[in-house]
């Protein structure tokens, strides 16, 4: 760490201990209800060092995780839920991952109570989100932990024959379901990847930041390998995923209520495992627009 960066780390009080090796880091000392801006530069060295950030005991309004958000750049808006609905009247940057019924019956918020499996948000457009971070206003008793793993350790664990092969290819990352496993308003299914909706990206990458070289899959569920026949490219992919959902590369988060947890959608992937649908779960979860396109890993 650079001397500016410790005497900003010693005056505003934070301490950064790292969650795994490969990925994460829980950040105390901070209220960001009211970040100073010294408080952030720490913040941001350790994002870009760790890739995923826990905060605990963050009870934040949505106005006040929208304010925090919006520090890291501008915010998209929530997709559309499915009960067909945005999530937070006069707050569109705000999404809710939830499984509560409202009075009329319908959920609340999306994704429901099951698994939500490996992967990275919005990853099928052309500039998917940089940033994604879930605030937990309700957890279950048990159940619903979120998985991160890191995809720099990810890239470093494949075999060097394996980085060879799939250097300069690039896989479509399918935009007909949601990590909940529901189909895309407005979406085509098909059972064939190569016809499927989607934006290709590299598969290697190299962080915009930081320039760290990174393994780029998003989804598992309907990719393809661009160029291949379809058999090849199932093949690849699941090698390509044994590697990365190790969970030697992986943080797990059991949560509780207030806790805060982002990460870069560049250089991690996450999941969900499932919880009793009779318990309630309730997350606000907002998403940094992206600046850049996913950039192939050069040489």
């Amino acid at each position: 760490m650079s001397q500016a960066a410790s005497s900003n780390h010693l005056a505003s009080g934070i301490a950064v201990r790292p969650l795994t090796d490969c990925v994460g880091a829980e950040i105390t000392g901070v209220d960001l209800a009211a970040v100073t801006d010294a408080e952030f530069t720490v913040i941001t060295e350790a994002f870009d060092r760790h890739a995923g950030l826990l905060f605990h005991d963050q009870h934040l309004e949505p106005e006040a995780l929208v304010a925090f958000s919006r520090r890291f750049g501008d915010l998209d808006h929530a997709p559309v839920m499915e009960n067909g609905q945005t999530a937070v009247p006069g707050l569109p940057e705000v999404y809710l991952v939830s499984n509560i019924e409202g009075a009329d019956g319908k959920p609340i918020g999306s994704l429901g109570a099951g698994e939500a499996v490996w992967h990275t948000d919005m990853s099928y457009l052309d500039m998917p989100p940089d940033i994604s971070m879930l605030n937990a206003v309700e957890v279950p008793p048990s159940g619903g932990d979120t998985w991160l793993c890191g995809m720099h350790a990810a890239y470093e664990a494949l075999p060097e024959a394996l980085k060879r092969q799939v250097a300069g290819l690039r896989i479509k990352h399918d935009g007909t379901y949601n990590s909940g496993g529901y189909v895309r308003r407005g979406a085509k299914v098909t059972d064939d990847p190569r016809e499927s909706p989607g934006t290709f990206h590299p598969i290697l990458c190299a962080h915009p930041r930081t320039g760290a070289p990174l393994l780029y899959l998003g989804r598992r569920r309907m990719a393809y390998v661009e160029g291949l026949p379809l058999a090849e490219s199932e093949a690849l992919l699941d090698d390509l995923w044994a590697y990365a959902t190790r969970e030697e590369n992986a943080y797990r988060h059991s949560w509780r209520v207030g806790d805060l947890l982002v990460w870069d959608n560049r250089a991690t992937m996450h999941r969900r495992d499932p919880f009793d649908a009779s318990a309630r779960r309730l997350m606000r979860r907002t998403q940094v627009r992206g600046k850049t396109k996913p950039v192939a890993l050069a040489g």
